[in-house]
């Protein structure tokens, strides 16, 4: 940042008689005659005083002896951040300035008039952050020190030796500005928040396209969750590296985990579906294998076959009045079917079992059919996935903002 920096002090060795009592101001020429503060900012990596066209230094002495020294300096200052609520979070930083040789007891550093002596531009912003306030603050620092005194024995071969501690431990006067900070947040709205969102969204495509549809739903999915490793990468890549969670890493990590659980699910639901099919085929393999074949004569035009049914006993012995005659192949059937005097049959491929056994395998049946039915999984993910990540978005954004 650049500044303004003004010192006021009174020395008596510059005051003079003037009959208008009028200042007299000079340039930096005269700073490096007359004794000025040695003020430095603590925490700074780069600072300088311009110098475009001449020396930004102004001395202004008053006719009893006080003194007005203003310089423009450009700081360039470190400030620890916690980045635990990034980007919702809001940081403090101070600037602080110090005397590097004089301690309290032989200068005292103070603002001249507290809060009021700080004044920006209105027009002051910065690109990320907003400026919601300042204060000025003061306090002591202390240094410990410890410095040896070095004897040289002999100018030729100098040995060291070690012959009295002298302890410089002291405490200094430090003068802070504070700033506080609240961070935009509507760049990262756009550039992060919204298009995780978009894409868990876009993950629960998959839960309307029919199950069948494999290269459809894998294709969506893992798109899905290449989009959100490139958009966590990004955000990291501009990030410094911290060994703390940030907030915006909880939301994106949340979201990624949504959309490979989207995943997951259809690869669940495939397995089962595929399961469900070679299950149902091997139990119409063994109906035909344990079915007890009749043809049971009737009058009539009509032709109706019942294939691998259950049946309880009393279900079959509603057929007692039924002729049983041995079952006709099917191509024996094509020629009694041409010859139009011989009567149409009813053939009836009946599995007997008992009415215990039947409410039995009914009832796991009834336990597994969730877990069975694919469509129901691909039902019930429809509401879960969304109530979830509305529920996870209504907590998040009530704790960060």
């Amino acid at each position: 940042m650049t500044l303004y920096l003004r010192h006021y002090w009174k020395d008596e060795r510059l005051s003079f008689t003037s009959s208008t009592n009028k200042s007299m101001t000079f340039d930096g020429r005269l700073v490096k005659k007359i004794w000025v503060p040695d003020v430095f900012f603590v925490h700074s990596k780069r600072s300088f005083i311009h110098d475009t066209t001449t020396e930004n230094i102004m001395l202004r002495v008053f006719p009893d002896g006080h003194v007005l020294y203003s310089l423009r300096v450009t700081v360039t200052a470190a400030c620890n951040m916690d980045f635990s609520r990034f980007p919702l979070d809001s940081q403090t930083c101070s600037l602080e300035l110090e005397s590097y040789a004089y301690t309290d007891e032989d200068l005292m550093l103070y603002w001249k008039s507290g809060d009021e002596s700080l004044s920006t531009d209105d027009k002051i912003s910065l690109s990320q952050f907003l400026i919601q306030k300042f204060h000025t603050t003061s306090r002591l620092a202390f240094y410990s020190s410890t410095a040896f005194r070095i004897i040289f024995k002999h100018r030729a071969a100098p040995l060291l030796r070690w012959d009295e501690m002298i302890d410089s431990s002291s405490w200094y006067n430090r003068l802070y500005i504070n700033f506080t900070l609240r961070r935009y947040i509507f760049f990262f709205l756009l550039q992060t928040y919204f298009p995780a969102t978009l894409m868990v969204m876009l993950s629960w495509v998959s839960f309307w396209i029919d199950r069948r549809a494999v290269p459809a739903r894998v294709s969506l999915g893992i798109t899905t969750v290449l989009t959100m490793s490139t958009i966590i990468t990004g955000v990291n890549a501009s990030m410094p590296r911290v060994s703390y969670i940030k907030a915006v890493d909880i939301y994106l990590w949340v979201s990624f985990v949504f959309v490979f659980l989207s995943v997951l699910e259809y690869a669940v639901v495939n397995y089962l579906s595929t399961a469900q099919d070679r299950r149902e085929r091997k139990m119409r393999m063994r109906a035909r294998s344990q079915s007890l074949p009749c043809t049971c004569g009737i009058s009539g035009t009509r032709t109706m076959t019942m294939l691998d049914g259950t049946y309880s006993e009393a279900d079959t012995n509603s057929l007692a009045g039924y002729t049983e005659e041995p079952m006709v192949p099917e191509e024996e059937q094509e020629e009694l079917h041409e010859v139009p005097e011989k009567p149409e049959h009813m053939v009836v491929h009946l599995s007997v079992s008992s009415e215990s056994t039947t409410a039995k395998k009914k009832k796991s049946l009834r336990k597994l059919n969730i877990i069975q039915n694919t469509h129901a999984i691909d039902k019930y993910s429809r509401m879960i996935f969304p109530g979830s990540y509305i529920f996870f978005n209504l907590i998040y954004w009530s704790v960060y903002c």
